[in-house]
């Protein structure tokens, strides 16, 4: 009697022909500065407006939620290296449906991003040389980043290293300024002591609801760590290189945002018009009497922005080199050449484009559409991630104990908790009518790319039925058969 095999393992399937190129120090950084974006330079004043000196709060609250779910990400990424990260993770455990939602809903906002990005990019530029299209400023930058990812893996690294370097000693000077002002040893300048913590209305001035604002800004600005754990795929050494990035970068991020915020609502009234108008950074930095601290700070923010182009290019390729694959996207996207995946940096880098353009023709209806429809995806990725995470936590103890490398604090409890935490965040964004919107835009793509993904898995499996009823009908199995990883047994 003859049977039918399971597929092979997803990361067995996937990555097989990618370079390794990237090293450990390129790694840590895409790691600290992956995350370290203009929301946080610039961004992040809004969310001082709404909630105040309490943003501290918010910015705490939402960095351990983060942490726990990169916890959650390097345990899986460390145990299965892949360059398709939580969508293997999610395809392995759930099912090739949950893989592929949670795959294409994380191209498509990385390929928005990427096009919002140029955006900001070419707004600075055009500040500085006047009368310069921004259209040609976003041309340019893609096509420099889009060279760069045509290219061996290890010059993204080096372009991304050093641009997080930038961003990494930007934020470290920041804080050790403002250490040296809230002593009062910085020359000409006074401790402030807890005058503008207290002052203006409190610590909470605009009480639950501005700290829910400042919440929601904060969980959002700590998108682009999940990057680290698909370059790990490419790294010389997968295993240790994600294990020991993650355990690095989390600490240090939450000191960066969390010590970044009590600085400058320590320093600054969090009334200050300055800190929505100029940025917060800016607008510390002004106050202690930095001379050109403006213009200082947007050449950090230009390179912030152009570093997530950078990254954001790199993962949208490598997310749907992955998913092509495992059989879940077209086979042309997949094509290696030297060990890249040329063909995937270009369309990646395409769609990106083509969001500049629509930001033009249509920026009151298909522009705005987008943005709402990647609002709230990196916590539609995250709640994948935690579910993954959940049941192969318990395969991974029973099949290959000895690949937990990294693992989840106080499992499962702290699983249950950040699941309980992304739950309350959906109910917070329902609450709040900007977010609402963005909430339903998303809801429409995951509902969508799930109808996809599920009819796509079922077609599979008949497929892999009717081959198997063949291959038991004839005892042979052709190499189709066999690269789909169909074998038969007496």
């Amino acid at each position: 009697m003859s049977r039918t095999s399971a597929p092979a393992p997803v990361d067995q399937q996937a990555d097989v022909s990618l370079t390794h190129g990237l090293k450990q120090r390129h790694l840590s950084m895409i790691a600290l500065g992956g995350v370290i974006g203009a929301g946080l330079f610039v961004g992040s004043g809004a969310g001082i407006a709404a909630a105040g000196p309490s943003i501290v709060i918010a910015y705490a609250l939402s960095g351990l939620l983060v942490m726990l779910v990169m916890r959650m990400l390097g345990e899986m990424s460390a145990a299965n290296p892949a360059s398709g990260s939580f969508s293997v993770h999610a395809e392995r455990a759930i099912g090739p449906w949950a893989g592929f939602t949670a795959g294409w809903a994380f191209w498509f906002l990385l390929c928005v991003a990427v096009g919002l990005e140029g955006i900001g990019a070419a707004k600075i530029m055009t500040g500085w040389l006047p009368g310069t299209p921004e259209w040609a400023w976003v041309a340019l930058f893609m096509l420099v980043f889009c060279g760069t990812n045509l290219a061996a893996v290890k010059n993204f690294g080096e372009f991304e290293f050093w641009f997080a370097a930038l961003k990494v000693g930007a934020i470290v000077l920041f804080l050790g300024i403002g250490v040296l002002a809230i002593a009062g040893v910085l020359p000409g300048t006074e401790a402030p002591g807890t005058g503008n913590l207290t002052g203006d209305g409190g610590f909470m001035p605009n009480g639950s609801e501005g700290l829910v604002v400042g919440l929601l800004a904060s969980v959002f600005a700590y998108g682009g760590l999940e990057t680290v754990t698909i370059a790990a795929a490419e790294s010389e050494h997968p295993v240790q290189g994600v294990a020991k990035a993650v355990r690095t970068a989390m600490w240090r991020i939450a000191v960066f945002y969390i010590g970044s915020m009590a600085v400058i609502v320590t320093l600054v009234p969090w009334n200050d018009p300055k800190v929505v108008e100029v940025g917060p950074y800016v607008a510390t930095l002004n106050h202690l009497g930095i001379p050109a601290a403006g213009q200082i700070m947007n050449v950090v923010v230009l390179v912030a922005l152009l570093s997530a182009m950078n990254a954001n290019i790199y993962g949208a390729s490598r997310m749907a080199c992955s998913l092509v694959a495992r059989g879940e996207g077209p086979k042309a996207l997949g094509r290696l050449f030297g060990g890249v995946p040329r063909v995937a940096v270009l369309v990646s880098s395409v769609f990106g484009f083509l969001c500049v353009l629509l930001s033009y023709w249509r920026p009151d209806d298909v522009f705005m559409w987008l943005l709402n429809t990647i609002g709230a995806i990196i916590l539609v990725v995250w709640i994948f991630i935690a579910v993954s995470q959940l049941i192969l936590r318990r395969r991974t103890e029973r099949e290959a104990p000895e690949k937990l490398v990294v693992k989840m604090w106080l499992f499962p409890v702290l699983t249950w908790i950040a699941l309980l935490g992304m739950a309350a965040v959906f109910v917070l964004m329902l609450r709040q009518e900007e977010t609402r919107l963005q909430l339903l835009g998303t809801g429409v793509l995951t509902l969508v790319l799930a109808a996809a993904g599920f009819t796509l898995q079922k077609v599979r499996a008949s497929r892999a039925a009717t081959t198997g009823a063949g291959v038991a009908a004839t005892g042979t199995e052709s190499a189709e058969d066999r690269a789909a990883g169909v074998s038969t047994a007496d």
